[in-house]
């Protein structure tokens, strides 16, 4: 077209009104406005068969499947396929957004990510599953939801051959190959792969916990902890074991679970080569080697490594129990106070000394009754190289160097250097006497009261031979 122009120019035809260059340029537009109408694609692709409208469209296409990025910013350098990709990257540096929201002033780089903003306020989801019938607002969200009913992962790590859904996924998990952390914190300088999981961490700075639950007002920091939280209330647990029928709330819980049938213990101390199924717990066991106790209870000042143990520890001076029993509406201070207590009423003692048969309800209590056999007491007074079995026995014995008696009676003010004590010397105000002797019927407050009375009472009946010589 543009040489028609220049023959008419020729032959003595005057362009004052027109700009020709211009009109030529509007004439390819609307040429290649008119494909779009008639679907012609005379362009295409033979690596994977995909046609194009115009002829520069395959060669941007290549790209993809040769992985070259010639685009590069000079601020960051990071790469791009195609220029276009570059002059958008370029506005997260200098902070550029022009295209603003008109209901929220909300503004955004890209006209695109106005769009997809806007569909907040309209709620418009015009892309439903045929499967399952759920509604996305984005074509790339529709996309995404739909292999997870076809389980297509079709984005491929070249150096683990591990498969992702979509290819955002496997930058980030390439990240893990590279250890590029490119978001980092302001206030401690602590990196991450995602922005995501920096917005997270801020959080832990600030105390933010925007996610609420509507039925105990408990909040969080992530939505995902909300979701979890949500199943102590409706009881789910979708995450069952296959070999023993236990189910969990959480993915995670699962599979520790089934390392307990397997036995494996990928979580390894550096330090004394203690082995352990989950991360958690080689973490709470590192603290016993570097001694660290950041948690410190104001009221007492006893010190704990972890803020679960510190609130735990917190309830033995208000005494909280909101954990109750629906068998017998006795009330614990912990939840796992609770689940050992169940036990009680089933009888299940899934732990089994292999050396003399008897049974535990928990596997801390077999480690401990294990140590009978062996003699063994790891737990050493540093002041007087006194050795116990029991860590708590330690605890008890230190408050004879210190003389401290932190646990002290409401009624009477007399104090106690440990907790156990207390809740002794409390059943002399209220009468009660729990332990009971099978044999006579008689009840003691203590259990070792039980103890000394089946030893000096009933031995006869255990052994007629002995002789008990009165004096």
């Amino acid at each position: 077209m543009l040489e028609t122009y220049r023959n008419l120019a020729a032959i003595g035809y005057s362009w004052e009104d027109h700009n020709t260059e211009e009109h030529f340029r509007s004439s390819r537009r609307h040429g290649r406005h008119e494909k779009s109408h008639i679907e012609e694609k005379p362009s295409e692709f033979t690596q994977c068969g995909k046609v194009f409208a115009y002829q520069s469209h395959p060669q941007g296409h290549k790209q993809i499947h040769t992985a070259e990025k010639p685009y590069e910013c000079k601020q960051c350098g990071k790469s791009f396929a195609c220029q276009s990709g570059l002059q958008q990257h370029k506005r997260t540096h200098h902070g550029e957004k022009s295209y603003e929201c008109n209901q929220c002033d909300k503004a955004f780089a890209l006209r695109c990510h106005l769009r997809r903003h806007q569909r907040i306020h309209t709620v418009e989801k015009p892309y439903k599953c045929n499967q399952c019938g759920k509604f996305f607002a984005q074509s790339n969200h529709f996309v995404r939801h739909k292999r997870t009913h076809t389980g297509e992962k079709p984005y491929e790590c070249n150096q683990c051959d591990k498969t992702f859904a979509c290819q955002t996924s496997l930058l980030y998990h390439k990240r893990t190959h590279s250890g590029e952390k490119l978001y980092g914190c302001s206030e401690c300088g602590k990196a991450f792969v995602l922005q995501s999981y920096l917005q997270i961490h801020k959080r832990t700075h600030t105390g933010e916990k925007p996610f609420e639950c509507d039925q105990c007002d408990k909040a969080f920091a992530q939505n995902s902890h909300l979701l979890t939280h949500k199943r102590i209330h409706t009881g789910e647990k979708p995450f069952g074991c296959d070999q023993c029928d236990k189910a969990f709330a959480q993915n995670s819980q699962l599979l520790t679970h089934k390392r307990t049938h397997t036995g494996e213990k990928p979580y390894e101390c550096k330090q004394c080569g203690k082995a352990f199924a989950s991360n958690s717990n080689l973490q709470v066991h590192k603290k016993m080697h570097t001694g660290e106790k950041p948690y410190e209870c104001k009221q007492c000042g006893k010190s704990f490594g972890y803020h679960s143990g510190l609130q735990k520890h917190k309830r033995t001076h208000t005494g909280e129990k909101p954990y109750e029993c629906n068998q017998c509406d006795k009330a614990f201070a912990c939840q796992t106070s609770l689940l050992n207590h169940k036990r009680t009423h089933s009888d299940e003692k899934p732990y089994e000394c292999s050396e003399c048969g008897k049974a535990f309800v928990l596997h801390r209590y077999l480690q401990i009754h294990k140590r009978t056999h062996t003699r063994e007491k790891p737990f050493q007074c540093d002041q007087c190289d006194k050795a116990f079995a029991r860590n708590t026995l330690l605890l008890k014995h230190k408050g004879i160097h210190t003389g401290q008696k932190a646990y002290g009676c409401k009624q009477c003010g007399k104090a106690f250097a440990n907790h156990s004590n207390l809740q002794v010397h409390k059943r002399t105000h209220t009468g009660e006497k729990p332990y009971e002797c099978k044999q006579c019927g008689k009840a003691f407050g203590c259990h070792s009261g039980l103890q000394y009375h089946k030893r000096t009472q009933h031995i006869q009946e255990r052994n007629p031979m002995t002789v008990i010589n009165v004096i």
